[in-house]
């Protein structure tokens, strides 16, 4: 038996392990089984090239609980180690045997999918145990060895009798952490962290029953048998060429992802990608609609399909991060306890990968099937719009594939909006008017009167829909956006032709004198000759300032202070309708408030507007005047 001082430089490396290397002590397991697995992959590259002269098997890793003895056993049937190897690997903590391992095959090892970047994983261990055993026997023809440590840096290394080749860890628990004693904790952390290892994990076992034979008797009872209970998918879709998946496979691994979720993915995008880094996964579009506040953080990043986190910040671009779905790749840049990145090159390569190659897929979606790409839209748009104003490179791709809707279900790209429209929606200096509504129900009236016009409108309600179109105006200096409600329909497109007003000048003065009496003073009263047949009273909202605070109120633009700003209306009062005259020309007072407040409660009621107090008090004038 030898004894000795585990090789460390800091004679309290455990206390200090515990405290500061791991935040979470939950992952002591994934680094075991992480280890357990390199052992087993290693094994099997060894044999592949002819140095290790043994048979592979179907090899798992096996975790046991004990709880009456306060132990928990990871058992693997990998490379094992010799007495010398754990006096190298275990004791002197700077070698990490995987750095030295991969550095030696490094060409033939490249695709071997082997985890152990971290020297000090297996030190994890000492977060939840008192005292950590290692019973270990090499695939080499050596000795078994037993190694023991209780946490101090004092281990003793003696024989010991195992004959089956692979390694048993022994976890002896400490008080603070019988927690990790119970099979629901257990089964928690391997499904979170080890769900899709590359080898087989088996947790205890689980009862099946068979099917009943065809000419069983009716009093014939189903036989059951015990099968290993393997918690894992080795294979999962992502490991897999796209060619070898069809859209159920993509679904059916979308709901092992996701066991909670019931609705299916529109679509995924496969990311494949060995040069200039390694990287692989499945990207899902759920249905999002028009809500910003999804929760983020389902994606899930791996490393060699070991999990380590669900924030995947700056990894993914952010208006991606409200996507599902897993990223796994072996050059992320962890820190040591894998929780978090490190600020890297790399990160923005794979960042600025994913952006393309997600709109690359867009882009191929869309010329397959346009018919399907427009029925999705409505689902997707948030993340494509999001992704235009925080992603210049997407921005450059998306008029390729972002759509434009009108209120009647038809959708145009950028470019076929502007062909399409230019001919009557091009003002007097030359301007392409792009009309668009928020609310297909509130502003109502409002296209009605800008079909009657032969105007297309578009139905743009995004809750960052001013901060896209102010960057496209911004791109685009022939066009502008303005919303079907910030003015009267000759004003929102101006061409040359005037409307003559019944009113003169004086008149006009006199009827605006007599409407600011009884108009509230946050409506700008403005007069305007129109069609005798359009409405009365009209109240909008000025496009630039209901769009400045609109974009305060997001977020990232408009106005400082703008969000907290009171609503601006104008008023707009045909001059040519029979009110206006009847108006002007009341002599009683009283009736002349009475018309001017019942004409402005009903515009107000087509914007939505009159509400509690008023709503009531109009609805019992209203009713008044139909005794």
């Amino acid at each position: 038996m030898t004894t000795g001082k585990i090789n460390v430089s800091v004679e309290n490396i455990f206390p200090l392990i515990k405290k500061f290397l791991y935040s979470d002590h939950e992952i002591f397991l994934r680094e075991l089984v992480s280890n357990g697995t390199d052992a087993t992959l290693k094994l099997k590259h060894l044999i592949s090239i002819g140095e290790a002269k043994v048979e592979y098997g179907n090899p798992v890793i096996e975790i046991k609980v004990d709880k009456e003895g306060k132990k928990i056993h990871i058992i693997d049937q990998g490379l094992g180690m010799t007495a010398d190897e754990v006096e190298k690997y275990i004791n002197q903590v700077a070698f990490s045997g995987a750095e030295e391992f991969l550095d030696k095959y490094k060409d033939s090892a490249k695709d071997s999918g082997i985890i152990g970047h971290f020297g000090l994983g297996f030190y994890s261990a000492f977060m939840v145990a008192e005292k950590v055993e290692i019973i270990t026997k090499s695939y080499k023809d050596e000795p078994a060895a037993h190694w023991t440590c209780d946490g101090s840096p004092e281990f003793t290394l003696e024989p010991a009798d195992k004959t089956s080749r692979g390694t048993e860890i022994i976890l002896h628990i400490a008080e603070d952490s019988l927690e990790f004693l119970e099979d629901s904790k257990i089964s928690g952390l391997l499904n979170k962290y080890n769900k899709f290892m590359p080898i087989p994990i088996k947790f205890g076992t689980r009862t099946e029953t068979l099917p009943k034979p065809e000419d069983a008797p009716e009093d014939y009872v189903n036989e059951t048998i015990e099968l290993d209970n393997i918690i894992n998918n080795p294979n999962p879709a992502w490991t897999k060429q796209p060619s070898e998946l069809s859209d159920e496979d993509y679904k059916n691994f979308y709901r092992e992802l996701y066991p909670m979720q019931f609705e299916d993915p529109l679509f995924n995008i496969h990311l494949n990608v060995d040069y200039p880094f390694n990287l692989t996964g499945i990207l899902y579009f759920p249905k999002l609609g028009t809500d910003m506040q999804i929760q983020k953080d389902k994606i899930q990043l791996y490393q060699n399909q070991v999990y380590v986190t669900d924030n995947v910040e700056g990894i993914v671009p952010e208006f991606l991060t409200m996507l599902k779905g897993v990223i796994d790749s072996p050059d992320i840049p962890l820190n040591v306890s894998r929780s978090g990145l490190q600020a890297d090159g790399a990160v923005k390569k794979i960042s600025n990968y994913i952006t393309r190659k997600v709109a690359d897929k867009l882009k191929a979606l869309f010329n397959e099937n346009r018919a399907d790409f427009e029925a999705k839209w409505n689902d997707i748009k948030i993340v494509l719009e999001y992704g235009m104003l925080s992603e210049d490179k997407f921005y450059e791709k998306a008029g390729a594939f972002v759509l434009y809707p009108t209120v009647d279900d038809t959708y145009f790209t950028l470019e076929e909006l502007k062909e399409k429209l230019k001919e009557n929606q091009t003002d007097k200096d030359g301007k392409l008017v792009i009309l668009y509504a928020g609310n297909k129900d509130a502003q109502h009236s409002y296209i009605e009167a800008a079909k009657e016009k032969g105007y297309e409108v578009l139905l743009l309600d995004s809750p960052i829909i001013s901060h896209l179109i102010q960057k496209i105006e911004g791109d685009n200096s022939e066009l502008t956006f303005v919303r079907v409600d910030s003015d009267h329909i000759d004003n929102l497109i101006k061409k040359d032709e005037n409307t003559i007003s019944k009113l003169s000048d004086e008149e006009k003065a006199t009827l605006k004198t007599s409407l600011e009496a009884y108009i509230p003073k946050a409506y700008s009263v403005q007069l305007e000759a129109m069609d005798s047949q359009a409405a009365p009273f009209i109240i909008t909202q000025p496009e630039f300032m209901r769009r400045m605070k609109e974009m305060s109120q997001t977020g990232g633009g408009g106005m400082f202070g703008m969000g907290n700003m009171p609503e601006m209306y104008n008023l707009v009062v045909n001059t040519n309708s029979d009110l206006a005259s009847s108006i002007l020309n009341t002599e009683d007072k009283t009736h002349q408030e009475h018309l001017v407040k019942q004409a402005l409660d009903l515009a107000k009621l087509s914007q939505n507007l009159l509400k509690g107090e008023a709503l009531t008090a109009f609805v019992k004038r209203s009713f008044e005047m139909i005794k």
